[in-house]
């Protein structure tokens, strides 16, 4: 306290050292996602300090560890993936055309940070997380506002809506991931199809089981459907 009885002001001086490092994190994390791009999801703590034009010991003065700078390069991927998906919220369309633009938007999003996306996998099992699971967390929870808002107007059950958003976010992300490795001669297009298909199936046996026939191709500003009891 000082003399007047007030707590003095507070230290810019700290402030800004916060926000420097903050900054300088930032400029680290940008670095270790041009090395991923260059070096592919091997790429080492000493490629992403050569590409911040720095030693790799300069890495530590910002960072803990290595773990350390994967869990922020993770988060970027997480923000990056949630800016691809924040259109999709207030998009229009009909039911079909939702489901295939979300599955749509996850594919290419995969394909475009291709050794980012395997980045990510191949430092989940390292013991600081998964970061996978962080991305699809994003997906399923940005997705789920939109299912429990619809179930409410087709006054279904509204309970598992949650639940089996995140379970079709896991299926598409493993079929994704799969399809990367083994595309058997299966283009984009058919793959975002073939999931699309069956996504659908999923939410029609959700919304019938709930005693509602949703037409898939009406607007969902203006949905048809019915109920069957």
């Amino acid at each position: 306290m000082t003399e007047s009885g007030f707590p003095p002001p507070p230290d810019g001086r700290a402030a800004r050292w916060a926000g420097q490092r903050e900054r300088r994190r930032q400029e680290f994390v940008d670095a270790g996602l041009r090395a991923i791009a260059r070096y592919g999801p091997e790429a080492s703590t000493e490629q992403i300090a050569d590409a911040a034009g720095v030693a790799r010991t300069r890495v530590y003065k910002h960072f803990t560890d290595a773990a350390d700078l994967q869990q922020a390069i993770a988060r970027r991927a997480a923000e990056m993936i949630a800016a691809e998906f924040e259109p999709l919220a207030t998009a229009a369309g009909t039911t079909r055309e939702l489901v295939r633009s979300a599955i749509g938007t996850h594919i290419e999003w995969v394909v475009r940070h291709r050794a980012l996306y395997q980045y990510l996998v191949r430092h989940s099992s390292t013991g600081w997380g998964d970061a996978v699971a962080d991305v699809k967390t994003v997906i399923a929870g940005q997705l789920a506002v939109r299912l429990d808002y619809y179930l409410g107007v087709f006054g279904a059950d509204r309970r598992i809506g949650e639940t089996l958003v995140h379970g079709l976010v896991g299926f598409i992300e493993a079929s994704t991931a799969r399809w990367l490795d083994e595309p058997r001669e299966l283009g984009r297009g058919e793959l975002g199809e073939l999931l699309a298909r069956s996504v659908w199936a999923v939410l029609d046996d959700l919304l019938r089981a709930g005693g509602i026939a949703l037409n898939p191709d009406s607007p969902l500003s203006d949905p048809d459907f019915r109920r069957l009891r």
